[in-house]
């Protein structure tokens, strides 16, 4: 799995990553940190990535594109410290791989981790 990290996570989140043998990279790494979130959408679906981010505008944007992809991973914690991400993030990848690689949104918060299959379906 591959991954695109967002600027409201840290670098050394992308570290965490690459040290378990994930392909991580962070916008800041590649000088893209003021790519708007369209593009970094784009960017992640050519690229196959999932989107780690703090931001509710990814899920919602790519809910209402009607796409398979890409996969994002949404950080609702009340501590963003690089540690407690890790923490999550190592949960949500052992309970829900195969629904990252198939396409989901994933939201995590202390109470819970949701997870919902895309496309999102709209009435």
């Amino acid at each position: 799995m591959r991954f695109l990290l967002d600027m409201g996570l840290a670098a050394s989140n992308a570290a965490f990553l690459q040290n378990q043998g994930y392909n991580a990279v962070h916008l800041r790494d590649q000088g893209l940190q003021r790519l708007p979130d369209l593009d970094i959408i784009t960017k992640a679906r050519a690229e196959n990535r999932v989107i780690l981010t703090h931001d509710l505008d990814f899920s919602r944007i790519v809910a209402l594109s009607g796409s398979h992809r890409p996969s994002v991973i949404t950080f609702r914690l009340n501590d963003m410290r690089p540690g407690q991400v890790n923490h999550y993030l190592s949960q949500v990848l052992t309970r829900f791989s195969n629904s990252l690689e198939e396409g989901a949104l994933v939201s995590v918060n202390e109470q819970a981790i949701r997870v919902r299959l895309l496309p999102i379906e709209t009435a």
